[in-house]
């Protein structure tokens, strides 16, 4: 089926059809032009969501990304970004591949048809040029048909007049035969361009307009093609990126299994664990024993001392902002845990009149239950770092197993920026022994201060390591053992220090580890010195009720507590009150409480209730 056959007599209607057809194409091109506009803002649109919720560095969110749920919602952010990507590829592919690519073959198409439409109308012109020479001949013809006629009509009626001259007779003849020639040149005239017109119209209808039209639909096939491969091309773009979609959303899938719960319960008890024991059982603290027990030369009553002004009981039962200023920490930080036991070395048994280790009894209900409730292990440290504190550099101000951790991540940093010094100074070596073996390479002497630098560094970043070991060794050996009853006791005692205190002045630390933060005795605490000043000075010391004897060495690292060497004899202020420790002082300058099973206690027979522990 050909246009130029069948359509011969609708160039018009083709005319329409194919710029109708070439609107279709430009109505295809804006359409993958706006999809390929969507694609790129909806990958732009996805990579800013996924960047949005990306773990941003140096803020809480980077430590809290070691959990497997949060490492799997990381991966699937950069799977979704990876996903972005994609569609940017089907918005590049589209836009080169289908709107470029189109867009040159529509403008092609176009000048293509112009050209087939002007040679259209060039022959159209042309045949109606060569019908108009044809109607003009046709009408010249006939008019000297007519005119024939009329000279021959006027010639016969001369002829048959005998009153007309015989010349005017002969010019009507003359007139009449000049007419019929003229006739018949118009006839073979008339005939010539009829028989040219016709062949004209032949090769119009039958090879020139038939060609053009082919070539029309040869066009307009063709375009119908080219749109059939561009949707097809437009589809293939989609596919090619759905195996790499695949593969994101896989990845998604894979981090999603790769979610453990077990593993993320025991990151919490890394992050959070404090290394500290939970509070025993509370004893039970019977009052009546008070009223059980007679005054004698051996026994110490609390009655007695009651009753005694000297005893030191008394004075601590003052409220708070009545306390001398320089025992006011001490009593915040005095012992409530109990002692730790002596070293297995020797045993207090064996030391002639050695004392026995009391049954080591818990501290009163109120103070452990007010402690354990307002027990905060890390709060203090983020509140001092809020209220203008530094971290120390030991980490001093967290719990032992989380200060663990950080010694021991910062002795990796360092031994990481050693290698890295180490790895350059070596190729600065190598480098320096190629220039002294070719001097024309460089200057052995440019590479040498270099060096030099180098060392330096090495030597400070071994020194920081060496004081960060140090550090970590001293909180290894001071955490608890998982199958040491003894040295668990010992270590939690141990782990306690005194920079907490400086570092969070309003918050308390007791010696079990609990950091407490009682709203209602922060008044107290942050007295002005110059409010109690007076009533500070004018209180007495405690006074002495005997003497004793440190049978082991004891270092008090905690507030409250005092450092003494075996063999050392120092003064009782206060006796074990039945929680494990012993109140004494040094040359009246230091006062402390030791444990009673570290001491051998003599108590003078001259105080009021004292007695001798043996």
């Amino acid at each position: 089926m050909s246009w130029g056959t069948e359509l011969w007599d609708q160039f018009d209607n083709l005319e329409k059809h194919t710029q109708w057809g070439i609107e279709v194409l430009e109505k295809y091109i804006k359409f993958v032009k706006e999809r390929t506009e969507i694609e790129i803002n909806y990958a732009k649109q996805l990579r800013n969501l996924s960047k949005k919720y990306q773990t941003k560095k140096n803020s809480k969110e980077e430590e809290e990304s070691k959990y497997t749920s949060c490492k799997a919602f990381q991966a699937t952010l950069n799977e979704m970004n990876d996903y972005a990507g994609q569609h940017e590829v089907i918005s590049e592919n589209m836009a080169s591949q289908i709107t470029a690519e189109l867009t040159r073959f529509v403008q092609e198409v176009k000048q293509e048809r112009k050209q087939h439409f002007h040679e259209g109308r060039k022959a159209q012109q042309h045949i109606e040029t060569c019908w108009k020479q044809l109607e003009a001949s046709k009408r010249r013809f006939e008019r000297d048909c007519k005119e024939a006629e009329r000279a021959q009509q006027y010639f016969e009626k001369m002829d048959a007049d005998i009153n007309v001259t015989k010349a005017d007779v002969e010019k009507a003849r003359q007139q009449a035969q000049i007419r019929h020639q003229m006739a018949d040149d118009s006839k073979g005239d008339y005939s010539s361009v009829l028989q040219k017109f016709n062949r004209e119209q032949h090769e119009h209808y039958f090879t020139h307009i038939p060609g053009i039209f082919q070539k029309l639909q040869d066009m307009e096939e063709k375009k119908i093609g080219r749109m059939g491969e561009s949707l097809k091309t437009y589809a293939d773009i989609d596919r090619q990126v759905v195996p790499i979609i695949g593969k994101c959303l896989d990845g998604i899938t894979k981090s999603a299994e790769s979610i453990s719960e077990k593993q993320d319960s025991q990151m919490v008890i890394e992050s959070f664990k404090s290394g500290f024991e939970p509070p025993g059982d509370i004893d039970f603290e019977d009052f009546t024993q008070s009223m059980k027990r007679t005054v004698s030369d051996t026994s110490l009553t609390k009655a007695d001392c009651k009753s005694d002004p000297k005893v030191p009981s008394k004075s601590r039962n003052k409220l708070w902002p009545f306390i001398k200023k320089n025992k006011l920490m001490s009593l915040l930080t005095s012992p409530h845990q109990p002692p730790p036991p002596p070293p297995a070395s020797s045993s207090p048994s064996a030391v002639p009149n050695g004392p026995h280790s009391p049954k080591q009894q818990k501290e009163p209900l109120s103070h452990r239950f007010n402690d354990f409730m307002t027990s905060k292990p890390k709060m203090h440290c983020f509140r001092s770092l809020k209220r203008g504190g530094s971290t120390p550099e030991d980490f001093s101000n967290l719990p032992p197993e989380q200060r663990r951790k950080k010694l021991q991540q910062k002795v990796d940093e360092l031994n990481k920026d050693i290698q890295k010094e180490i790895d350059q100074r070596d190729a600065l070596t190598k480098m320096r022994d190629v220039y002294m073996k070719n001097p024309q390479m460089g200057d052995p002497a440019s590479v040498g201060q270099k060096l030099v630098e180098i060392g330096n560094n090495i030597e400070k970043l071994r020194v920081e390591v060496h004081k960060f070991e140090g550090w970590l060794a001293e909180v290894e050996g001071r955490l608890p053992a998982r199958n040491d009853s003894s040295r668990r006791q010992s270590g939690l005692y141990d782990t306690q220090n005194t920079q907490t205190v400086n570092n969070c002045a309003q918050d308390r630390e007791s010696p079990d580890g609990s950091y407490t933060e009682d709203n209602s005795q922060e008044p107290e605490v942050k007295v002005t010195p110059t409010e109690f000043d007076d009533d500070f000075d004018d209180e007495e010391p405690l006074p002495t009720i005997g003497t004793c004897k440190a049978i082991y060495p004891f270092d008090g690292e905690n507030e409250g507590t005092i450092s003494v060497t075996e063999g050392e004899i120092l003064s009782v202020i206060e006796e074990d009150k039945g929680d494990g420790w012993t109140r004494i002082r040094r040359k009246e300058e230091e006062e402390g409480y030791v444990p009673t099973s570290y001491i051998e206690v003599y108590l003078d027979r001259n105080t009021k209730g004292a007695m001798t522990y043996i």
